[in-house]
């Protein structure tokens, strides 16, 4: 399966083990199908994301579908 995927402009705390907590961004898309998806996508902590958190400043707002697929704890 592949899907296709754009970032919104919600972050979400996700666990990391240990107790850690890190953020990570939602992004939805949909299949090569047609069918809406919704996922969270976080860099490696120890990676270089300056590049990345560039890429990020070009969002959307996240539709209702995608609000709605995480528990409202979960979102800042």
């Amino acid at each position: 399966m592949r899907i296709t995927i754009e970032s919104t402009d919600r972050v979400v705390q996700v666990s990391a083990g240990a107790g850690e907590r890190v953020p990570a961004r939602v992004w939805e898309g949909h299949t090569e199908r047609g069918v809406p998806v919704a996922t969270r996508i976080a860099a490696h902590l120890d990676s270089n994301q300056e590049e990345f958190e560039q890429d990020l400043k070009e969002t959307r707002p996240p539709s209702n579908h995608a609000i709605e697929a995480f528990p409202m704890r979960l979102i800042l």
